[in-house]
C-alpha cells in the first residue's frame, strides 16, 4: 500500500462541532505519512469538485472513509459527496454502467465497477454505546454497525469495485468519551492502522 486517499465526512451542525472526526482524520494522515505512505485528505463540507474527486479514488490504493453518524445515517453533507462524487464525477471513471445486460436484467446487477483491487474502510462515531449493538433487546436488534447501519454504504462501494477492509467505530463519544478512554481508542485505532497496513 503507497497511497491512502481520506474522507472527512465529520460536519459542523446543532451540537456537533466536527472536531471528533477531524481528529481521527488527523491521526490517520498522521499514522500513514510516518510509514512512508503518500496521503490525500478531503474535507466535505469544503469546497471539493466531483471530478478531481472521483480521480483520488483512481490514485487511491485504499480509501479511508471518516464519518459521524447522525440518526442512523451518515450526515447530509458526505451524503452529498457521496451522491456527486459517484454520479457526477463518477461514472466512466469509478464505474462503466450497473453491470446489466439487456438479454438477463435480473442478473449481475452493481458488477459494472472499475475499481477492483482497491480497498476502503469505514470509522464511525457514536453516541450510542456499544451495547446498543450487543444486547438483545436495545435499539439496533443485535445487527452491528456493518449488517445494520452501514449496510446500503457498504453496497455502494460495492457496485463501484471496492472491497471491504474492517473498519473502526468509535461508541458513547458525547456521554462517555473520558480522556482515558479518548488515550485507549487512540492507541486500539494506530494498531487497527497497522494491522491493515501490514496485510
Amino acid at each position: 500500500m503507497k497511497k491512502v486517499f481520506i474522507i472527512n465526512g465529520g460536519q459542523v451542525f446543532g451540537e456537533s462541532n466536527g472536531k471528533l472526526n477531524d481528529t481521527i482524520s488527523q491521526w490517520t494522515s498522521n499514522y500513514f505519512t510516518n510509514n512512508e505512505v503518500e496521503v490525500r485528505v478531503t474535507n466535505v463540507s469544503e469546497e471539493y469538485d466531483p471530478s478531481t474527486e472521483a480521480d483520488n479514488f483512481l490514485w487511491a490504493d485504499l480509501i479511508v472513509w471518516h464519518t459521524p453518524i447522525w440518526w442512523f445515517q451518515v450526515p447530509f453533507k458526505l451524503k452529498q459527496y457521496i451522491d456527486e462524487v459517484l454520479q457526477l464525477g463518477g461514472y466512466g471513471k469509478l464505474y462503466k454502467n450497473d453491470g446489466r445486460t439487456r438479454t438477463n436484467p435480473e442478473i449481475n446487477y452493481g458488477t459494472g465497477g472499475l475499481l477492483q483491487g482497491k480497498n476502503y474502510m469505514v470509522t464511525t462515531t457514536w453516541n450510542a454505546p456499544k451495547g446498543a449493538f450487543n444486547i438483545e433487546g436495545e435499539i439496533m436488534n443485535l445487527k452491528n454497525v456493518d449488517e445494520g447501519i452501514l449496510f446500503g454504504f457498504h453496497v455502494s462501494m460495492k457496485f463501484i469495485g471496492l472491497t471491504k477492509v474492517d473498519g473502526f467505530h468509535f461508541y458513547d463519544v458525547m456521554k462517555g468519551l473520558t480522556p482515558e478512554r479518548f488515550d485507549n481508542y487512540h492507541v486500539e485505532y494506530e494498531q487497527h492502522l497497522a494491522n491493515i497496513l501490514n496485510k
